[in-house]
């Protein structure tokens, strides 16, 4: 299967989804949006990743690159094929869905809990479980969409549209190396709050929570015949 990985900044790459997924076999290719890399024929790939990124979904300014993302991801949404949006991802995907994407109250940068809400048909994580959080936007429901999960700060943390698409708000992808290049380039965004921590929390080791198995969970069901 040819996997393809829309990256919109160097630092915010699909890390422990990479080994997972070649480890399967699959060919994982990838486009730097930030770099002007092309996106690749949608009739070419079967799966698409939606990275994360500091920029907001508004930001078609400073970074016009937005608006030929958001197209593609439209076009591609419709044809029903394996789509996974990841923070910046699944609030582009809420957006091309018709989905208002907002600020937040308070920003949500660190390990917090993410509460699982079942569903009788479709995706269900299961059970709550502690999860990586950097954002300081969240998404409302997409029409037609399931939620999936919630936490304190942020009632919408993941959602479900028709059989094969899931966004996520929070980053099951996260491993230490990963966590260490988000810490070392939004160190800005640690501004004192109720859902913030610090950058030594941020950095603290904590391998149960590395442990990826809510992220196989997720992979396996949408790469499913």
């Amino acid at each position: 299967m040819h996997v393809h990985v829309i990256q919109h900044v160097p630092f915010e790459g699909p890390a422990a989804i990479d080994p997972w997924l070649t480890q399967r076999g699959h060919h994982v290719t990838r486009s730097l949006m930030d770099r002007a890399d092309n996106l690749p024929d949608p009739e070419t790939i079967d799966f698409l990743i939606l990275m994360g990124g500091p920029m907001s979904v508004h930001d078609e300014k400073s970074h016009p690159w937005l608006v030929r993302e958001k197209e593609y991801l439209g076009q591609w949404l419709k044809s029903g094929r394996p789509t996974l949006g990841i923070c910046l991802g699944a609030q582009l995907m809420a957006s091309s869905l018709g989905a208002t994407v907002r600020r937040q109250e308070d920003r949500e940068i660190g390990w917090f809990p993410v509460e699982s809400i079942p569903q009788l048909e479709g995706f269900s994580f299961d059970s709550s479980f502690m999860a990586f959080h950097w954002h300081g936007e969240t998404f409302d429901l997409p029409p037609d969409a399931l939620p999936l999960a919630r936490s304190v700060a942020c009632p919408q943390q993941g959602f479900q549209w028709g059989p094969k698409a899931i966004g996520l708000q929070f980053h099951l992808e996260t491993t230490p190396s990963s966590c260490a290049q988000l810490v070392e380039h939004g160190e800005s965004d640690l501004v004192p709050g109720p859902f913030v921590q610090t950058k030594s929390q941020l950095l603290a080791d904590r391998p149960e929570d590395y442990q990826q198995l809510h992220l196989g969970k997720v992979l396996d069901y949408l790469l499913r015949d």
